[in-house]
């Protein structure tokens, strides 16, 4: 092989290894969302589902409350803001061996594993932690609430299952004084009245 054809051989190759990065960073980004870094819908579910093939997998859903009253009193900045800090605090709880994500709108979910046990007292102060006023938007006061279950108690069930189950329970949270609820072990609500329990609205 000539000097110049090795030369042209090196160049291509550098040139389609950079774009298959270029292409990666590009999907990379197309599954993240553009106002918290989290994983979008679509990107959570599959790394969400290999999770769950772990018996100590739990499944956490986070909603904002008061998230339009909120944007209608300090405006949609304040919002974002509260958005952001939100994912972060989740996704620092979560740690590199769980997943969180977007899902739309103020409301998040998570899969960590909780091989100790703990889980209970490890969303506790999460809530606390989720419930402190940002640094950008100080002025912000408001909770989430959280709703959870343990894959051990289902072992049957898919992820859309279990997670229909920690919603019902995070809008069971929402109704009490406390601001976390783990799923029962009973029948799935949803299943039988065919939309969420106590859903309301984003006021």
């Amino acid at each position: 092989m000539t000097t110049l054809a090795l030369l042209l051989l090196t160049a291509l190759s550098a040139a389609w290894g950079a774009h298959a990065v270029w292409l990666l960073h590009r999907l990379r980004t197309a599954r993240r969302d553009p106002l918290t870094g989290l994983w979008t819908r679509d990107a959570f579910t599959r790394q969400a589902r290999r999770l769950l093939r772990n018996r100590h997998a739990v499944v956490v859903l986070a909603d904002v409350d008061r998230f339009k009253q909120v944007n209608d009193t300090h405006g949609h900045a304040a919002g974002d803001a509260l958005l952001e800090a939100t994912a972060s605090r989740l996704a620092h709880a979560v740690g590199r061996s769980g997943v969180v994500g977007r899902l739309g709108g103020d409301e998040f979910a998570a899969v960590l594993v909780d091989r100790d046990g703990t889980a209970a007292d490890q969303l506790a102060v999460l809530a606390r932690i989720l419930a402190r006023p940002t640094e950008t938007a100080p002025e912000v006061h408001t909770s989430v609430s959280l709703g959870w279950v343990r894959r051990a108690d289902h072992p049957d069930e898919d992820l859309s299952a279990l997670l229909k189950r920690a919603d019902e329970a995070m809008y069971a949270a929402k109704r009490a004084p406390a601001s976390v609820r783990r799923a029962t072990i009973g029948r799935l609500l949803a299943s039988v009245t065919g939309r969420r329990p106590g859903r309301r609205s984003t006021a």
